[in-house]
């Protein structure tokens, strides 16, 4: 559910140092206008409402249409999920090396839109799809019609992943970081992009999914396609406003070389002094981009690669020997981020509670609320406003609060942020435990508790989904070295897919251990014989694990610093 995402620390190294960005001169040529990220911000939205009405009711199209067994259903709709979230990273890397990021956004758009309309067009041309059911025989969808439709999904998987693996980073293009005024804009475009993506999914869950359900497929695909087609136009309409950076040659190339070459001067000293190591000129700084990072320790290994060899000076000439100081931070960067990135993708599990177990526990629940008769799964939309809510509660309290305490600008650092949603992940997981242990204990009392009781953990793991979703979109992207900031940003992408599959991995593992012997297990078909109340407690304890790492990690973590140019007398 939520988008994982930090930029806001890094400005202040050189806010007083505007040649900074005269020097990098790649993009500030245009004014800042407001308009650019707020077609950004637009097409996501409309673009998050054209996916989720596919992705949400995807299962249920594939049986009451298409006539598929339930099992290759459920394996049909995981296995498109995780392609889904892993083509941000072949978008992410067309964007980073060849194509730039409008550009990857313009190509993925084609791919999309053309999916989308077959999608639709299969569900109103006749010869696309079985015969209805007749009685109780019905007829299978023929190898051509799973052919069309699965075409098209799969159009629009490689759409969504290059556009969402481009948008986000280039949104963030749009402001420069070495004015205040637009850094400090900056953290709240990764909010309302965080919303923009929530938003949609809330919209798509409760109209265009009902309309599938009770109007017709062919109007609900259709609102897809026509939410993509307005959000095309209008940011194709955009194109003079965008500040475009270009890609700079390949940031994969550039990490191989730093192992390469300090793998093959493995035995030379590193000076103790950092300020020997080869800075490289700025001509030929292998991300085009003069901005340079400063020499961090840690990872000493590495800086064997920016070591100049006095015999080596011909060497040099082919480039293979000698790396700068800025490539093998670059390099650093990444190892440093990815214990953080582990951390996130089982976070990211422990938030997929709410679609699935969760969902689980409250249809057992009464469902009635009053009058009304309450979905189980609704409660997920209900968390949509919660995050809603609590992202305007965290900018204009928790921030400012934190601001007077901190005297840091952004109030709490995206590392901070990070760890208070993954702190949280923890209690909101307990009180899913104790509300079960509760209900069963009801249910053999001939009771029956009501579904509103679930409130408070949802209201939790909201909570908690702003604190780290934001923070973590932010994180990926500014932390990244500037060559690599689609990729960077892809990686919020993939934790999430890849907590589906931890998810998966664990459900499978309880049950083959808890129904060891003949027993019921915890997670049996009917919840009130099993014991959800244990796996939820295993979940606590996972998230409490996963945060004490996370909290080592993060308070050792070297957060990115630029080489910063000679101040010039105020």
């Amino acid at each position: 559910m939520g988008m994982e995402s930090g930029d806001a620390q890094l400005p202040l190294i050189h806010h007083h140092h505007h040649q900074a960005s005269s020097a990098s001169g790649v993009h500030h040529s245009k004014p800042f206008n407001w308009k650019a990220p707020a077609l950004i911000l637009a097409f996501e939205f409309l673009e998050s409402i054209a996916y989720a009405g596919i992705s949400l009711n995807l299962v249920v199209y594939l049986g009451t249409v298409l006539h598929g067994t339930t099992a290759s259903n459920a394996a049909n709709v995981d296995t498109w999920n995780g392609t889904t979230f892993l083509t941000p990273f072949l978008g992410a890397i067309l964007a980073d090396t060849y194509w730039g990021k409008y550009k990857t956004i313009a190509i993925s758009i084609v791919f999309y839109l053309t999916g989308l309309l077959v999608i639709t067009a299969s569900a109103i041309i006749p010869s696309l799809q079985p015969a209805p059911c007749n009685g109780s025989s019905c007829p299978p969808a023929t190898g051509f019609q799973y052919f069309v439709f699965f075409t098209a999904l799969y159009l629009i998987s490689v759409g969504t992943g290059g556009v969402k693996s481009a948008l986000l980073p280039f949104g963030g293009d749009q402001y420069d970081d070495s004015d205040l005024e637009e850094s400090k804009k900056k953290q709240s475009f990764f909010s309302l992009f965080f919303i923009a993506i929530n938003l949609g999914v809330f919209i798509s869950g409760t109209v265009v999914v009902w309309i599938q359900q009770n109007v017709a497929w062919s109007l609900g695909f259709g609102i897809s396609s026509i939410c993509l087609i307005v959000a095309t136009v209008a940011f194709v309409a955009g194109t003079p406003l965008y500040r475009v950076q270009l890609p700079t040659g390949s940031p994969l190339k550039s990490v191989v070389m730093v192992f390469v070459a300090s793998f093959k001067k493995r035995k030379v000293e590193v000076p103790a002094d950092s300020a020997l190591l080869y800075e490289g000129d700025d001509a030929d700084l292998s991300n085009g981009q003069s901005v340079k990072l400063a020499h961090t320790d840690g990872f000493r290994c590495l800086d064997k690669a920016a070591v100049v060899l006095e015999e080596a000076e011909e060497m040099k000439e082919d480039g293979s020997m000698v790396c700068s100081v800025t490539q093998v931070e670059e390099v650093k960067i990444v190892l440093r981020m990815l214990p953080i990135w582990v951390t996130s993708v089982l976070y990211a599990a422990s938030l997929g509670q709410t679609a699935t177990t969760f969902v689980q526990q409250g249809n057992a629940m009464n469902t009635r609320i009053g009058p009304l008769s309450v979905p189980a799964a609704s409660l997920n939309s209900a968390e949509v406003i919660f995050m809603m809510v609590w992202v305007v509660f965290q900018d204009s309290v928790v921030i400012p609060i934190a601001r007077r305490y901190t005297g840091n600008p952004s109030g709490l650092t995206q590392l901070q942020r990070m760890g208070v949603g993954r702190l949280l992940a923890v209690p909101a997981l307990a009180v899913a435990a104790m509300l079960e242990t509760w209900r069963l204990r009801s249910v053999r009392g001939g009771g029956n508790l009501s579904i509103a009781w679930q409130l408070p953990q949802f209201v939790v793991l909201a909570c908690s989904d702003v604190f780290c979703g934001i923070a973590q979109l932010e994180f990926f992207y500014s932390e990244a070295p500037v060559s690599m900031r689609s990729l960077c940003s892809a990686f919020s992408f993939l934790a999430l897919s890849l907590g589906y599959y931890v998810n998966s991995f664990v459900v499978s593992m309880v049950a083959a251990v808890t129904t060891a012997g003949g027993a019921k297990g915890w997670l049996h078909a009917v919840l009130n014989d099993g014991h959800l109340d244990y796996y939820f407690w295993l979940w606590t304890g996972i998230s409490a694990v996963n945060f004490v790492v996370y909290a080592a990690f993060a308070k050792n973590y070297t957060v990115k610093k630029l080489a910063v140019p000679l101040p010039h007398p105020h």
